[in-house]
């Protein structure tokens, strides 16, 4: 049986409801230093641009209007964060639309989590989580760019010896993290092996760092980060439990988890370890053995040899466990439903 995400009619919603506009499909790609939305639309669209991504149309600037050849070009001539508006030009609804991964210079999977079709035919929010990989070699662009994102709270995932060996850059924004030892990702028999199994311990590894996420949602203070070191294992379990408590399908969630293999930059996850620092530390000795491998330099799929993605097994251990993503959220996490309500009156438009 497949796991049945929050508000198990959210499909049947998703089917019965109208559109949230006639414009589908919208893409924002990064060419040097322009941009450019893509959408499909049988109708004219009015195309809009903001630093904010709550403006309407009379609070955004035109770029074009009645567009009908469904791409928009702009160049910003700044770091700033964008969002686009697209209008339907004959019934008017409206669908926003940005960069998922953010353009940072030394940074590795920091992307938005905005965008998705979520429950009651509504879609998340941009510009209010963001998850990432870890942030030890940002540069001074960077920490300029990530520091306008109005960011409240950050929770790192990682373990102990990670936060310690590779420690944030990102300045001035509330720090929060439980510690574990990064022996809690192996096996007596084996060391840290990607997969199934390891995915099917994360619900309870990482629920305490659950509360930490959802406390910080909940309190509406503003943008929300969350990451480990490579922000695709630990940050897509917790981006996969943010994103089913907002009704968003199973599909879409493992399509943004995939995701992680092409944004990913692991030269910009871990400073280079030293070979005294290799030979006293069994943690160090992980991503030592890591930077002198070839191949892991290069991100790999997600899934088993049979296609199937690593998160499944989380998803799998939830079901099997609570019954739902809504008990284990509930029992483990303690998300009340009253709680989801808010969150998605927060964090959907």
């Amino acid at each position: 049986m497949r796991l049945r995400f929050l508000a198990g009619s959210a499909a049947a919603m998703l089917a019965t409801s109208p559109a949230f506009a006639d414009v589908t499909g919208a893409k924002v790609e990064r060419t040097g230093a322009a941009l450019m939305v893509k959408w499909t639309s049988p109708d004219p669209v009015d195309v809009y641009v903001s630093t904010d991504p709550t403006a309407g149309p009379k609070a955004a600037r035109l770029l074009s209007r009645a567009d009908r050849d469904g791409a928009e070009t702009f160049s910003p001539g700044d770091n700033a964060r964008w969002y686009f508006l697209l209008v339907d030009a004959r019934d008017h609804k409206q669908l926003r639309a940005a960069e998922r991964l953010l353009p940072l210079e030394q940074a590795s999977n920091f992307r938005d989590v905005g965008g998705y079709p979520a429950a009651g035919g509504k879609h998340v929010r941009w510009g209010l989580i963001y998850r990432s990989g870890g942030q030890p070699m940002l540069s001074p662009g960077d920490m300029d760019a990530v520091g306008k994102l109005g960011l409240s709270a950050m929770i790192d995932l990682r373990s102990s010896e990670e936060r310690v060996m590779a420690p944030s850059r990102i300045m001035g924004v509330p720090y929060q993290a439980v510690g574990y030892p990064m022996s809690s990702l192996m096996t007596p028999s084996q060391p840290i092996r990607n997969g199934t199994d390891l995915y099917r311990r994360f619900p309870s590894l990482l629920a305490p760092q659950l509360r930490l996420i959802f406390r910080d949602l909940l309190s509406n203070q503003g943008a929300v980060v969350y990451n480990c070191s490579a922000g695709q294992d630990r940050t897509g379990f917790a981006t996969a439990m943010v994103l089913s408590a907002l009704g968003v399908s199973r599909e879409t969630i493992i399509e943004d988890y995939k995701l992680s293999t092409q944004y990913r930059r692991p030269e910009y996850e871990m400073p280079k370890i030293s070979p005294d620092a290799a030979n006293t530390n069994p943690a160090a000795q992980v991503f030592a053995s890591a930077q002198k491998d070839p191949a892991a330099a290069k991100p790999t799929p997600l899934v088993e040899a049979d296609g199937r993605p690593f998160l499944a097994g989380a998803l799998d251990e939830i079901e099997a466990k609570w019954g739902s993503a809504e008990a284990y959220l509930n029992t483990e996490v303690g998300v009340s439903p009253a709680e989801l309500k808010k969150l998605r009156a927060l964090y959907l438009e």
